[in-house]
C-alpha cells in the first residue's frame, strides 16, 4: 500500500520551524489520536458533550469554566463576539449588520500582529474594531488606559513570540488596568505552555491552541471566568457556526489536556543537549555561524540560530530557505530574521539523524558538501 506521500505525491517535510500551522502543527500522541477515534465513532448530544467535556477540562486546569473550539484563531473571534453579544438573542443573530456602540477592543499597538493571519481580522469575525494603545515599540499601563472611552469592550493581550517585547506591560498589568475600568481582559496565549498563568494572573478569558504545546489535534481552547466561558459556547448560534469544532477534536483535545499535565516535557536544557552536535558540524562550514538562543517569549525552549555572512557564502540567506525547501525532503525553519542573514533552527519536532539531514542539505546548497 503506498504512503500518504506517494498516494497525494506529497513532499516529506523536516519541521525546524516549530510548531506551526503551516506545515501541520504537531503529531498527537497514540491516546490522543485513539480519542479522536472514538469519538467519530459514536454520536452525542453536542450540547452536552460541549458542557461536560468543558466541565472536566475546567477541574483539571482548576478554573471556573472551560470549552472546546476549532482554533486559537477561532477562540478570538468567538471571545470578541462574547463580550459585545452577551445575553442578547437578538444581537447573537444579527451581530454583524446591528451597530453597535460599544464595540471598541483596546490591544498595545505591539500586539497588533500578523500570526499567519491578522489578529485585527479576528476581532472584526467578532464584530469589535481594534484600537492601538501606546507605539509599536512601547506600551505602559497608563498608555493602555489612556486608550479605553466609553465604546470599550475589552482589552485584548497577545503573548506571543510574534510581538513586540520591547517595553510592553505584563499580563498582570494589563488585569490592573481591566479591573480598574471593569472591562474584561482577552488574554491570547496561542502557543504558550503555561494553562495556568495567565488566568490567575487577572485574565477573564485565556485562548490557547489545542494543537500546539498540548499537542491535541486541531482545535482551541478557552478558559475562564464562567460568565463570559458562557457567552463564548453561545456563540455556537451565531459566528461560532461557521467555526464549529467537530466530537472528535473535542475528545482529541480533552485527552490531549490530561497527557499535557502530567507528561515529562522536553526542556531547554534537553534541546541543548540534542542540537549540540548540530552546532558544531554547522561552525564547520565557512561563512557560517550557530549558537544557541533562547525563546523571545520566555518559555523554556532552546533553539539554533545559524547566521550566514552573505558576502562569503555568495547566497542569500532568503534564498537559501527556498533552496532547502526544494530537495527531497522540504525544511523549513523559523525565517523572521533572514532578511538580517539570519534563520532558527527548532529542535521540538526533529530527531538527531534529520538533523544531519538538515546540515548535509545547507551544505550542498553552500557548495560545501565536501565538509559534510
Amino acid at each position: 500500500m503506498p504512503s500518504i506521500y506517494e498516494k497525494y505525491n506529497l513532499k516529506q517535510v523536516i519541521n525546524t520551524s516549530g510548531r506551526m500551522t503551516a506545515l501541520g502543527v504537531s503529531t498527537p500522541r497514540p491516546e490522543v489520536v485513539q480519542a479522536a477515534m472514538d469519538g467519530m465513532n459514536h454520536y452525542f448530544e453536542m450540547k452536552d458533550l460541549v458542557n461536560k467535556t468543558g466541565e472536566y477540562i475546567a477541574k483539571l486546569l482548576e478554573v471556573e469554566g472551560a470549552t472546546v473550539v476549532s482554533c486559537a484563531s477561532a477562540g478570538i473571534a468567538q471571545s470578541v463576539a462574547a463580550v459585545l453579544v452577551k445575553d442578547s438573542d437578538w444581537l447573537l443573530e444579527n451581530l454583524h449588520v446591528t451597530p453597535v456602540e460599544n464595540n471598541e477592543i483596546v490591544l498595545p499597538k505591539g500586539h497588533n500582529v500578523n500570526f499567519g493571519a491578522p489578529v485585527g481580522t479576528m476581532v472584526a469575525l467578532g464584530g469589535g474594531r481594534v484600537v492601538e494603545a501606546g507605539y509599536a515599540n512601547e506600551c505602559s499601563a497608563d498608555q493602555l488606559a489612556a486608550a479605553i472611552t466609553p465604546r470599550t469592550a475589552a482589552i485584548l493581550y497577545i503573548k506571543s513570540h510574534h510581538c513586540v517585547q520591547k517595553s510592553m506591560l505584563s499580563v498582570e498589568q494589563a488585569a490592573v488596568v481591566a479591573r480598574k475600568h471593569d472591562l474584561p481582559l482577552i488574554v491570547d496565549a496561542a502557543a504558550e505552555e503555561d494553562l495556568h498563568t495567565y488566568y490567575r494572573s487577572g485574565a477573564d478569558l485565556v485562548i490557547y491552541s489545542g494543537a500546539k504545546a498540548i499537542e491535541g489535534p486541531t482545535s482551541g481552547l478557552v478558559i475562564g471566568k464562567t460568565r463570559y466561558v458562557e457567552w463564548v459556547k453561545r456563540q455556537t448560534a451565531g459566528i461560532g457556526r461557521a467555526m464549529k469544532i467537530g466530537k472528535e477534536g473535542i475528545l482529541g483535545l480533552t485527552c490531549a489536556i490530561e497527557h499535557y499535565l502530567t507528561a515529562t516535557k522536553e526542556s531547554g536544557a534537553e534541546m541543548v543537549a540534542k542540537m549540540t552536535p548540530f552546532i558544531d558540524a554547522l561552525n564547520t562550514l565557512t561563512g557560517v555561524t550557530a549558537r544557541v538562543v533562547w525563546d523571545s517569549a520566555g518559555r523554556d525552549i532552546a533553539r539554533t540560530e545559524i547566521k550566514f555572512d552573505e558576502a562569503i557564502t555568495g547566497i542569500g540567506t532568503g534564498e537559501l530557505v527556498n533552496a532547502l525547501k526544494q530537495g527531497e525532503y522540504a525544511i523549513y525553519f523559523r525565517g523572521y530574521k533572514a532578511n538580517e542573514g539570519i534563520i532558527e533552527a527548532d529542535v521540538r519536532s526533529v530527531n538527531a539523524d534529520q538533523l544531519n539531514i538538515v546540515y548535509r542539505r545547507i551544505s550542498e546548497v553552500l557548495g560545501q558538501e565536501n565538509k559534510a
